[in-house]
């Protein structure tokens, strides 16, 4: 029976307040991002910028990244205690400005200073978990992160749409607004204490604003050629990895690409996870919309089946301290990989599209799994001065591997017209990743010394 001592940890005097707080600000990021994509449509409508529609999307997705980036390097060398205060603050101000535009240029504004501040914020609290949370209560600690997300990803979409008929888009930005501040306020005792990490470096390379600032511009410029496939769309794609390959090169931890045992391998099989598993999450409604017929409704049924899956092994993981992390990934990956797998029948036509909702179901446990393990080597193959850049370098890798990967379903999609070919192509694609990183998975295992 494991102690429960992991999960009280995090709910003494000391520590409640900084544990309601994190997962307010998660979950708040987590319902803007479910929520908006519902209201979006209304939005642009109103404003008269439907053609401009991928825009604020992109505009978020971009700045994400430069906030990623720099939140990383500012945590190392300053501690998290102002990121923790600035990100929110950008975050709610963003708000403010996207629920009350009446231009374009003013939402998109808004949207810039939410993914600045939703980048900032999402490295700060990672260190902020490793200086406030002994090692044996992080994996508890990463369950409930990852819990986070359950609650938005059932009930932000159908709330956004409530608000927007009832009341009005606006609201769904700004009824978020005070929430914010409430995190705010509940996370600001632990980020005072939480000062300079032990090994800091001090200011770091003059480089890293220029690379930050690349790398969003190259997310940016790839995810917009993704959705243009012509020539125009080729030759933006090409300059976009132009620009994008030497700013990561600066930004993520050399070996990445191999794989390279330890943190290299750390952050590959965050990348790896999230391409195989987010980029069906984007399809799957599509394939049983238009292969199966189902309502747009239905089809959202596996996506909740799989967060309920996600949920569940992630708190499962969290009471188990002293379970081996590369296992559990690997097992993680693998189940991923063979829902994926099992789905393809299903993407083809040839098997009923009702086997989706427990397939997805798998797929969802297998993140639990993966997703909580690699958060947890991620701090354990850090040093004091190094969670934040490592951290950083997870976000970035997982950012870009799922606008990538999405784009490349698109592509696919544009390429053989019909879904029943595209979609099982794309899950061979998908699947192949996640096999890689089961076979791979041992990598990330802490070496003593």
């Amino acid at each position: 029976m494991p102690p429960k001592t992991t999960t009280s940890e995090l709910w003494t005097p000391s520590r409640r307040a900084t544990t309601i707080g994190i997962l307010l600000l998660i979950s708040l990021i987590a319902f803007e991002a479910m929520g908006v994509g519902t209201a979006m449509p209304a939005v642009m409508a109103d404003l008269g910028e439907v053609r401009a529609y991928a825009w604020p999307f992109v505009a978020f997705l971009a700045s994400a990244v430069f906030g990623t980036a720099l939140g990383g390097q500012w945590c190392d060398a300053r501690g998290p205690r102002m990121a923790l205060i600035a990100a929110p603050a950008a975050f709610g101000l963003g708000l403010i400005a996207a629920g009350t535009a009446d231009t374009l240029a003013q939402l998109l504004v808004g949207r810039v200073l939410q993914g600045l501040g939703a980048g900032v914020q999402g490295v700060a609290v990672y260190v902020l978990v490793a200086a406030v949370y002994p090692e044996r209560s992080r994996p508890a600690v990463f369950g409930l992160i990852s819990s986070a997300w359950v609650v938005p990803s059932l009930a932000g979409p159908p709330l956004a749409g409530v608000v927007t008929e009832l009341w009005s888009w606006h609201w769904v930005f700004l009824g978020l607004v005070p929430l914010v501040a409430l995190a705010l306020l509940l996370v600001l005792p632990a980020a005072r204490a939480a000062g300079r990490p032990e090994g800091a470096a001090g200011e770091r390379s003059p480089v890293l604003v220029p690379a930050a600032a690349g790398a969003a511009a190259g997310v940016a410029g790839l995810s917009w050629a993704l959705e243009h496939v012509d020539v125009t769309g080729l030759v933006v794609g090409l300059v976009a990895l132009a620009v994008l390959a030497p700013s990561l090169a600066r930004l993520l931890p050399s070996g990445v690409l191999r794989l390279r045992r330890g943190v290299a391998a750390v952050v590959g099989a965050r990348g790896l996870v999230a391409a195989a598993f987010f980029t069906v999450t984007a399809f799957l409604p599509l394939l049983l919309t238009s292969v199966h017929g189902w309502s747009l409704a239905a089809a959202g049924i596996p996506l909740i089946v799989g967060s309920l899956g996600w949920s569940a092994a992630a708190a499962w993981q969290g009471r188990r301290p002293d379970a081996s992390r590369p296992r559990l990934l690997r097992a993680g990956f693998a189940m991923i990989a063979a829902a994926e797998l099992a789905l393809l029948p299903v993407a083809a036509g040839w098997l009923p599209g009702w086997l989706a909702v427990p397939l997805w179901a798998v797929a969802g446990t297998g993140m639990g799994l993966a997703f909580s393990s690699i958060a947890y080597l991620t701090l354990a193959h850090s040093s004091a001065g190094d969670v934040g850049s490592h951290s950083s370098s997870a976000q970035l890798l997982d950012q870009l591997a799922n606008a990538a990967f999405t784009g490349v379903g698109g592509a696919l999609l544009v390429l053989f017209a019909a879904a029943t070919v595209a979609l099982p192509v794309l899950l061979v694609v998908l699947a192949v990743l996640a096999l890689a990183g089961a076979v791979t998975a041992g990598r990330t295992a802490v070496t003593a010394g």
